[in-house]
């Protein structure tokens, strides 16, 4: 996939379209990304771009209830869904390739003309709250957020996607339709088609369903505020089999130039079932059913933690384990066969990924939204085979410093300080 393999058009009203064909299949998907997510929330508003996602499923000025929509979208065999994020929302529909029509009309339909029946809401939130209650029972998922918690705090960008409960139970009506006013603006949007279709009539078709809408300002995020001087410990009490843990260190935000650098550092470290962490702690110590590691950016911030379930009577040795594979990496260069392995993986990964049009317009519309510019295929490739060894080495020695080390823990355990004493490099 080359350069010339999208095209980025800007309408008069701000709306970003990105047209990426893929001749060799025979669907297509439209994806609408728009910048809102949890840290663009206040505390009084803190789940309702999680809560916003789903009422745009229950029905519109044209397509009144809930059934309707979806028995249009089945009735196409389609594949279609929403997700949010702390910096984005983003909804998808995925067709056979002749209902690229009728999908734009949908997604537009939902975006601009959804009703918010307050007897929908009341039944959403009933949802809501129960989707929360099912994290709060699912801890390999629940970690991940005490640990972001345990960087950020009480920040947006610390905060939980999908809110607080008592938050859930007071949001009406009124503050959706004051959500949408201030974030959902085309000029705060992108919509990505990848697949097979007829550019000119595609173009046409985005501008006849998104190209109306008027332009506003949008505020922009609120930055974090870090000032981490020694290791940190957040410890959920929770009767479990298996402890959870999260472990890692503060990161780099979107867009650094060592971003391909960490990339191909945290698939060495845990990337795959010969990881050194998969290899360290499941297959030679059995310590561990799941483990392993990547590096989360955002717009001004980022981290790397490694993340597994563990035995728990062995967590100590687990986080030793786990710690000691960090100075490793940090102390001693990385060989050239394990280099390139890693290398080779997270190029392989991404090519069968970027087979699913769906990949791609997430892909290209992520990278248009939260950093104004795409990366070809190619460009990726070309700059992942640049990293070198002392470019793993430099950034681990940045990153390993016991003044970044964060542990987040879900299991039996009430104590902190239990853990406090293990984190020393």
């Amino acid at each position: 996939m080359n350069n010339k393999s999208f095209e980025k058009i800007i309408l008069d009203n701000g709306l970003r379209i990105i047209l990426s064909p893929l001749p060799a299949v025979k669907s297509v998907t439209a994806i609408v990304l728009c910048g809102a997510g949890s840290r663009y929330e206040t505390a009084n508003t803190n789940g309702i771009s999680h809560f916003l996602e789903h009422m745009f499923f229950k029905g519109t000025k044209r397509r009144s209830t809930a059934l309707e929509i979806s028995h249009a979208i089945d009735a196409i065999g389609a594949d279609f869904n929403a997700f949010t994020d702390r910096e984005y929302t983003g909804y998808y529909i995925k067709s056979a390739s002749e209902h690229l029509p009728l999908v734009l009309d949908m997604l537009s339909d939902m975006v601009w003309n959804s009703k918010f029946d307050k007897a929908e809401i009341e039944k959403e939130r009933g949802v809501i709250i129960e989707e929360l209650n099912m994290y709060e029972d699912t801890p390999m998922r629940r970690v991940a957020d005490i640990y972001i918690n345990l960087l950020w705090g009480d920040q947006p960008l610390g905060w939980e996607i999908g809110g607080q409960k008592e938050v859930i139970r007071k949001i009406q009506q009124k503050d959706f339709f004051s959500y949408i006013r201030e974030r959902y603006a085309p000029n705060n949007m992108v919509v990505v088609l990848a697949g097979n279709f007829n550019k000119q009539e595609a173009l046409k078709l985005a501008e006849k369903h998104f190209g109306y809408v008027k332009p506003h300002r949008v505020s922009g995020y609120k930055p974090v505020i870090e000032n981490q001087k020694k290791p940190a410990v957040k410890v959920a009490y929770k009767k479990t089999d298996q402890a959870h843990l999260v472990m890692g260190v503060r990161g780099f935000k979107i867009g650094h130039p060592d971003r391909y650098n960490v990339a191909v550092l945290a698939t060495i470290l845990g990337g795959g079932m010969s990881s050194r962490l998969f290899i360290n702690v499941r297959e030679k110590r059995g310590l561990a059913y799941y483990i392993s590691a990547d590096h989360w950016s955002f717009l001004d911030t980022g981290t790397l933690p490694a993340y597994a379930g563990v035995d728990l009577k062995r967590i100590d040795e687990a986080i030793k384990i786990i710690l000691a594979e960090f100075v490793k990496i940090s102390q001693k260069k990385v060989d050239k066969p394990e280099l390139d392995k890693a290398k080779e993986s997270i190029k392989g990964r991404s090519i069968l990924s970027w087979e699913d049009s769906k990949t791609v317009a997430l892909v290209h519309g992520a990278d248009e939204l939260l950093e104004g510019k795409i990366r070809s295929m190619d460009e990726y490739l070309k700059r992942i085979d640049e990293v070198k060894a002392e470019d793993i080495r430099r950034v681990a020695r940045f990153l390993f410093a016991e003044s970044k080390l964060n542990l987040a823990v879900i299991g039996p355990f009430k104590d902190p300080l239990k853990f406090q004493k293990l984190l020393k490099f």
